[in-house]
Formats: structure tokens, C-alpha cells, sequence
């Protein structure tokens, strides 16, 4: 039966491993397996060629940008969104060859989607932070046709990842300081500081535009200091949470129908996949303790 599993280092935090198994409990997939692996990006490609059964994996660091290198030398196709990002946070073995994907940029556009995003009246979108996950942010927001992005980082010679996939995307960027960010004038913000740093931010947002909304991609258990803050101020806030289940069942359905290509799971897709996937995902990640 099929079996997948998530690379990284470390690993032992994930929650991918609960996120799958609650999925395929909902959907009564008994014989589908999915575990853990610590490997460095040293060890992915011995990893990879060791676990050749397995179906898919998921990525995270340090492994996202070293999955790519490999597809490049290995002649595997990268999705539109992982070679435009540098990043890639899937891969799936299919019967025609392997895909490497990056799910993190459906997950930011489905999290944004729950705060209510008008991406109509979105003149630019604002990013804080400038790695792997900024560089989704920018893909997904250039996706839903913002054409400028706002990216505040710490050290503007060090966003060479946001500058890059800007340019890639044929958008254009600006990049500035954390400290000049301004939350009244952004209607649109994805946060991807890691762990708590963003609640630093917290007491400037006293003020933010009507409708405005704001995804905090860091994970914590219940809402952020900064999401509080711009919920008070009259905004919507998605937590990284909704963003890690967006991205998981994104990952689910590429490893679904790489089973079923693969004549590995004998039964046609529930059409309402992604939808009972979610809920389960979701109700899994909030018994998390």
C-alpha cells in the first residue's frame, strides 16, 4: 500500500505525520502509511534513492532549495510555482517521472482566503520576512495579480530570495526595512517571521485599512500576539495553522493521485477529497496540545 513520509532536520517536530494520519482515518484508507525521516541535505539524495517505495515526501528545510538542485540534475519537472519560488516542499514519484512542487503557495493563497482578501482593491501586497516562505508569499499573491510587493526584512542585502522571485515572477518588489512597515496603509500582509518574532510588531498596528487581512505563516497553538493586535484594529487575521493544513492538503491529493496513476489504490476519488481532507486536518492540528 502506498506510504509517504516527511524529510527534514530537524524532523521530530513536524506535524505532517499527524495531519496524514487523520486524513486517511477520515477517508478509511487503512493500508496508507506516513512517517518521519531526519536527513540533511547532504543525506537527501542517498534518503531518496533508499526509500524508492514510498510515493512522496514532504520537505521542509533545510531541504527545499537542495530538492530543486537534485530534480535539476536528476531531469525531474518542477511545478510553475517551485521553480519561481527556488523552493520546493513536495515531491511525488508519478508512473511518467517525479514532481517537485511547492504546496506552501496554494496554503498562503487558501489562508488569505479565509481573512477575507480583497485582492481587487489591493493596490500592493506586504511581506514581512525574506526567505523560502516570503517567496511563496510572493507567488501567491502575484498569482491573485497584485503587482507590486512589499517585502520588509531585517537586512535588505540579505532578500536575495524575495529579489529573485520577484524577478522571476515579473513582478516588482521593494525592499525595505522591518522597521518602516506601516499597518495602516496594508491591506494585504503575510507575515513569515519565524516562531514569535513577529509579535514585536504587535504595537504598531493601531490602525489598519477596513476589510485588511493578515496571515501570520508561523504556527502557534491559538492566535499571535500580532494577529490579536490587527483583529483589534478592525482587520481579519489567518493563523499558520489554516496555512499548514491548506499546504498538507494540497500535498495529499499530488500523493492520491500519484497512487492511483501508479495503480497502488484501487478506488476512484472521493470528489469532495480536498474538502473531507481539511476537516480532518484541521480537527487534527487543533487537538494538538
Amino acid at each position: 500500500m502506498p506510504s509517504a513520509a516527511v524529510l527534514g532536520r530537524p524532523v521530530a517536530h513536524s506535524l505532517s505525520p499527524a495531519l496524514h494520519a487523520a486524513a486517511y482515518r477520515a477517508l478509511g484508507w487503512d493500508g496508507w502509511s506516513y512517517d518521519r525521516i531526519e536527513a540533511g541535505e547532504a543525506e537527501l539524495a542517498g534518503v531518496l534513492e533508499r526509500e524508492r517505495s514510498r510515493i512522496g515526501f514532504s520537505l521542509t528545510m533545510p531541504l527545499k532549495a537542495e530538492v530543486l538542485r537534485l530534480a535539476a540534475a536528476r531531469g525531474w519537472r518542477a511545478e510553475r510555482t517551485a521553480a519561481r519560488t527556488g523552493a520546493g516542499n513536495t515531491l511525488v514519484r508519478f508512473p511518467d517521472g517525479v514532481l517537485i512542487a511547492n504546496t506552501d503557495v496554494a496554503g498562503i493563497d487558501a489562508a488569505l482566503g479565509l481573512a477575507g482578501a480583497d485582492w481587487d482593491t489591493a493596490a500592493f501586497a506586504d511581506v514581512l520576512g525574506g526567505g523560502a516562505t516570503a517567496a511563496s508569499a510572493l507567488a501567491a499573491c502575484a498569482g491573485r495579480g497584485v503587482g507590486l510587493l512589499r517585502a520588509f526584512v531585517r537586512e535588505p542585502a540579505r532578500a536575495s530570495a524575495v529579489r529573485a522571485a520577484a524577478e522571476g515572477m515579473g513582478v516588482e518588489v521593494e525592499v525595505h526595512r522591518l522597521q518602516e512597515w506601516n499597518p495602516a496603509e496594508s491591506r494585504i500582509v503575510v507575515s513569515t517571521l519565524p516562531g514569535d518574532a513577529a509579535d514585536a510588531y504587535a504595537g504598531a498596528v493601531r490602525e489598519v485599512p477596513a476589510g485588511a487581512a493578515l496571515l501570520n505563516a508561523a504556527y502557534s497553538h491559538g492566535p499571535s500576539a500580532l494577529a490579536a493586535a490587527w483583529e483589534r484594529a478592525g482587520g481579519r487575521a489567518a493563523r499558520g495553522e489554516q496555512m499548514l493544513v491548506g499546504q498538507a492538503v494540497e500535498q495529499f491529493a499530488l500523493f492520491a493521485r500519484a497512487a492511483v496513476d501508479a495503480g497502488q489504490h484501487p478506488v476512484p476519488l472521493p470528489a469532495d477529497l480536498r474538502e473531507r481532507v481539511a476537516a480532518a486536518m484541521t480537527d487534527a492540528i487543533r487537538a494538538q496540545p
